[in-house]
């Protein structure tokens, strides 16, 4: 393995923790001393592009008592493994590299594309996961299953005469075969709100496969029976977070409330949760947008991002969504009795220190944003007055859910008050996340430029920031 290459140091140079990857593919090299370090340029399931490295190579496989013919032989079967640029604190896409007379059977490890699904990647830990231990868990259980066989060619050959054939295969180089693009979406959590996100996205139509998947762990489980007894077209009902690979949205209303007395202590159970289950997410969907509903949803989401290792404007939460849709329609339907063409947006904190700005169309079609003034604030309390005690049910939070991922599944380009990252916006100086005007659409979110809030508003968003930054120092990310 040539780590002092030209093209492997370029790349390499790009990794976020360089000196701990050379390590780990030091290590892969003293055990596997064949497998080969090249650079290639990484195709996700949305056609995107990213120049990776990848450990291209053959892993040798014992067949006993399953293929008695074999006993006791050892075959080759050629794999290539893509390294991501957070390596190895996440773990490898892994892929079988079938040759032009080799077919991939699909099973409980590998896919019909030919990625490749085990333990050791779903609960992968660096550094007690890495490369070698991977490797041999793969030889393992290929043992077992074997995921290739030779293509039928209609002379009575024995399928399973592959085995001789891999006995002698070189390793060369190949790309990797990206998936068919599908409007997939994955709901992570039972419950209301995992049923009523289920049912509302399949209500609008634009989704055409939806995994709902039940964790043990989350306190609102349920409904997962319910939906494999009525089998609705188009949902997949899981256990396991490896069914949600290939999502372009990946909606989380996981909870996991403790009995703990202290809210801290009450927020970190969901933050351990999430530790669980984020990584595996966002490594098996790296290019979908993590949409997160767990509750709060502010802390939450700033959770899932750190956790994830993703870009910023693929990590998004619920946020004010729901109240800006409800305040805009009350101002323009109840008060004002027409559309005024003007968009009202709720910003800032899911709390008491939300915020209100007026929005309207510039000369592009986007947004500007800009603030309520003395004259149209008695009718911004007014609507607000008018929205109390509406809360958020779940019914209500999941029609908000499909709204949100409709726009990123048909790449609308629509604007919505989501939680995103706020630093840099407005003048905030602090890593948290506020509900915050974003277009949306397939690559996820872009937010809208900044606006000079009132004195009293203004004291209202600097206050969230300051909570929300000393609540996420009491927690263990």
């Amino acid at each position: 393995m040539d780590l002092n290459s030209e093209s492997v140091k370029k790349i390499l140079s790009r990794y976020k923790f360089r000196d701990v990857a050379i390590e780990e593919l030091q290590k892969v090299t003293r055990v596997y001393p064949d497998m080969k370090l090249l650079v290639g340029s990484y195709t996700f399931s949305n056609s995107s592009q990213r120049d990776l490295l990848k450990l291209v190579g053959n892993i040798p496989v014992t067949y006993n008592a399953h293929y008695p013919r074999f006993q006791g032989r050892s075959y080759n079967l050629p794999i290539l493994l893509w390294l991501l640029d957070s390596f190895p604190f996440t773990p490898p896409i892994c892929l079988m590299r079938p040759t032009a007379n080799m077919v991939i059977r699909e099973g409980k490890h590998v896919n019909a594309q030919g990625r490749i699904f085990l333990p050791a990647l779903h609960n992968w830990d660096h550094p007690k996961s890495s490369v070698t231990v991977l490797l041999d868990e793969m030889i393992a259980k290929f043992e077992e299953e074997p995921p290739l066989s030779m293509k039928p060619a209609g002379d009575g050959k024995d399928p399973n005469d592959l085995l001789a054939f891999m006995t002698h295969l070189n390793v060369t180089e190949g790309g990797n075969r990206p998936e068919q693009s599908v409007n997939k979406v994955s709901v992570i959590g039972g419950g209301d709100l995992g049923m009523a996100a289920v049912l509302s996205i399949l209500a609008k139509g634009s989704v055409d496969k939806l995994v709902f998947i039940d964790i043990p762990e989350s306190s609102t489980k349920g409904g997962t029976m319910d939906l494999e007894i009525f089998n609705l077209p188009q949902v997949e009902v899981s256990n396991d977070l490896s069914a949600s690979a290939g999502s372009r949205v990946v909606v989380v209303t996981a909870n996991a409330w403790s009995e703990e007395q202290s809210y801290v202590s009450v927020v970190q159970t969901n933050v351990d949760l999430y530790r669980r289950i984020i990584p595996s997410l966002a490594r098996v969907s790296p290019t979908a947008v993590l949409l997160i509903a767990s509750q709060p949803v502010d802390i939450m989401t700033h959770v899932a991002w750190r956790q994830s290792c993703l870009p910023p404007t693929q990590v998004i939460g619920v946020g004010c969504n729901l109240e800006s849709e409800r305040l805009s329609y009350v101002l323009n339907i109840a008060l004002l009795a027409n559309s005024t063409g003007k968009q009202a947006w709720v910003i800032g904190e899911l709390s008491d220190n939300k915020v209100a700005v007026w929005g309207s169309a510039g000369e592009n079609k986007q947004q500007v944003l800009f603030p309520v003034s003395s004259s149209t604030k008695p009718l911004m309390d007014r609507a607000f007055d008018l929205l109390k005690g509406k809360g958020q049910r779940s019914w209500s939070v999941g029609l908000s859910i499909a709204d949100i991922t409709y726009s990123v599944l048909t790449d609308q380009k629509k604007t919505h008050s989501i939680t995103t990252l706020a630093q840099g916006w407005g003048g905030i100086g602090s890593e948290v996340f506020l509900s915050l005007p974003c277009v949306l659409g397939a690559n996820g979110s872009t937010r809208l430029a900044g606006v000079a809030l009132s004195p009293e508003d203004d004291a209202k968003l600097r206050e969230s920031v300051t909570s929300l930054s000393n609540f996420l120092q009491q927690l263990r990310i």
